[in-house]
């Protein structure tokens, strides 16, 4: 999705969608398919993050004198992030081609989302180069970074380019020669493209990203949306219920009883630590494995049998304690 063709398939195709009553049954390998890619189940980050988008969209569509106001999505590994970040584009972009649809003849009017990975050890060039790639903008071997950032910012003003979204920007490090020559490398674009930029990064507080000058800069023209695990309880609600109900009312398994899942509620918090990403992976892994064994249908004893990503299961190990001393 780091390339425009690959963003406008993404952002085109559309999603998975649940078996309906009256529907004709799917085959296994559909059924297979369907669980691998699943369906997006709607939480709060998501919404939270479509309003604050949307918002600083229009704060900044005539803004002309500096930088518009950004948006960064932080938390821990594993809870809902990119997926977060990436319904928000596809909802832009979707609402963008409606309102200006292509004129006769040609494909597209105008390319309203850019979606950007931060290269591990990025350098001002190898960024530029990025931002480049994803328009298929020429790059030579022999052009400078002032060059590379010239083209960029003058075909992204041509071709329209609303909202640019970058993941992994805890990659940044300002403390090095390298990685201040990048950060200042996104300032310069966010002055000189006319875009909201929204950033995805794992726990970004805590990283040099808002150390020093460059860093009071980036947190001055920034709001921070913290995107956590799911609280078991919240208030009168139980949103980690709710969204265990929404996926497995999303499964297509013919023997699956309505209600198991969520009378699992508390075990499924304790295993994935309220990760919306661990929760994903165990469930559609679950869903699979039913499929291929034949059972159907998810039990505590089958979600017991997954291993689940390192991360979740390091969560789940018990620590032991230190034997005491003795004076």
């Amino acid at each position: 999705m780091t390339t425009w063709q690959g963003w406008q398939h993404f952002a085109t195709t559309p999603p998975p969608t649940p078996p309906q009553p009256g529907d004709a049954p799917r085959s296994t390998e559909e059924r297979l398919a369907y669980h691998s890619a699943f369906v997006t189940v709607r939480t709060p980050a998501i919404d939270t993050l479509a309003t604050q988008v949307r918002t600083l969209m229009l704060l900044g569509r005539h803004q002309q004198t500096t930088a518009r106001p950004s948006l960064i999505v932080t938390g821990p590994a594993a809870a809902g992030k990119t997926t977060a970040l990436l319904e928000v584009g596809r909802t832009c972009h979707l609402a963008h081609t409606r309102k200006h649809p292509a004129p006769p003849g040609r494909t597209h009017q105008q390319i309203p989302v850019a979606y950007l990975l931060v290269p591990p050890g990025a350098t001002a060039k190898t960024l530029a180069t990025e931002f480049a790639r994803y328009l298929g903008i020429p790059v030579t071997t022999r052009m400078t970074q002032t060059q590379i950032t010239e083209a960029v910012c003058h075909t992204y003003t041509a071709v329209g380019i609303r909202l640019v979204l970058i993941d992994e920007i805890h990659r940044l490090n300002p403390r090095t020669t390298t990685g201040a020559e990048a950060a200042d490398l996104l300032k310069d674009l966010t002055e000189r493209i006319r875009a909201t930029f929204v950033y995805t990064g794992i726990d970004v507080a805590s990283t040099p990203l808002f150390a020093g000058v460059r860093g009071a800069q980036l947190a001055g023209r920034a709001s921070l949306i913290t995107c956590g695990p799911l609280p078991a309880r919240h208030g009168q609600t139980r949103p980690f219920t709710d969204l265990i109900t929404d996926m497995e009312n999303a499964l297509d398994l013919t023997q699956h009883t309505p209600g198991t899942l969520p009378r699992h509620a508390s075990y499924l918090h304790q295993r994935t630590a309220g990760r919306i990403g661990s929760l994903a992976r165990l469930i559609r892994q679950a869903a699979i494995t039913a499929i291929c064994d034949g059972t159907e249908h998810i039990t505590k004893k089958a979600l017991e049998a997954i291993q689940l990503d390192h991360l979740a299961e390091e969560h789940r190990r018990p620590r032991t304690r230190r034997p005491a001393t003795t004076a």
